[in-house]
């Protein structure tokens, strides 16, 4: 694809800075030729709708998203950064960790980055599920320093409305890191004054929907972020049960 032409020609020219570059230029008109081929009556871009984001790609965009979390508050954050390492780390090794924090670091550096571009991209190739364990990615990054500040909630609830994550979806992740009252019913998008029929409904319900087996992806971190989304899920529950003496 142009995108990967472009960072070759890139980095030839100003090294890795000039990679980042070109490959988000490349995607871009990738992006604009599959949504003009799409008008023209072609099926390409229904055909791109049906690919699977390649690891490469998914590293790059997911870097990024990473980036604009962590300048959302205008504070470089070093907890936040160590949190992002431990990340790909984890993930991925440490030699190709080390590798990725690079560009890592190159694209930190950048201001042009489009999160509802990169979301565009990402809503194309992979499943909602994955999606909304990217936004519980995005609000660990943002919690790793002690606290989710406004402006760090503010540019994760335009990263999910860009995603087209329902809003109880989102509230409820939301509800897994800023601490509120009624915050188990919140995680189970349910009222306080829902009975004891409509609390194990709901639980039923979204212990289904936050099943670790519904994310479809070699990704181990967004994985390990379903089981403890999962987990939130079943201890909300359990916290309700245990509030109103429900054995």
């Amino acid at each position: 694809m142009l995108k990967w032409g472009a960072a070759i020609v890139g980095y030839f020219v100003f090294r890795l800075p000039g990679a980042i570059i070109g490959f988000f230029i490349g995607t871009l008109v990738d992006n604009f030729g599959g949504n003009a081929s799409n008008r023209s009556g072609n099926t390409v871009f229904s055909d791109m709708t049906r690919q699977k984001v390649s690891p490469a790609d998914f590293e790059m965009h997911l870097i990024s998203l990473c980036s604009i979390v962590i300048k959302a508050d205008g504070t470089i954050s070093q907890r936040e950064l160590d949190y992002v390492r431990q990340y790909f780390v984890q993930t991925y090794g440490k030699e190709k960790a080390n590798a990725i924090f690079r560009t890592f670091n190159e694209v930190n550096k950048k201001h042009e980055i489009s999160a509802k571009n990169i979301c565009y991209y990402l809503n194309q190739r992979v499943r909602y599920e994955v999606r909304l364990q990217l936004i519980h990615f995005l609000f660990g990054i943002a919690q790793a320093d002690g606290s989710v500040s406004t402006a760090e909630v503010e540019v994760i609830r335009d990263i999910a409305a860009y995603f087209k994550l329902g809003k109880n979806d989102y509230e409820s992740i939301k509800a897994m890191f800023i601490k509120s009252a009624d915050n188990s019913y919140k995680i189970l998008e349910i009222d306080k004054t829902a009975t004891d029929d409509e609390v194990k409904k709901a639980y039923r319900t979204m212990a289904k929907k936050y099943h670790p087996d519904k994310v479809i992806t070699q990704n181990e971190a967004i994985k390990k972020g379903a089981e403890e989304k999962f987990k939130e899920v079943q201890r909300a529950y359990e916290t309700i049960q245990t509030e109103r003496g429900v054995g």
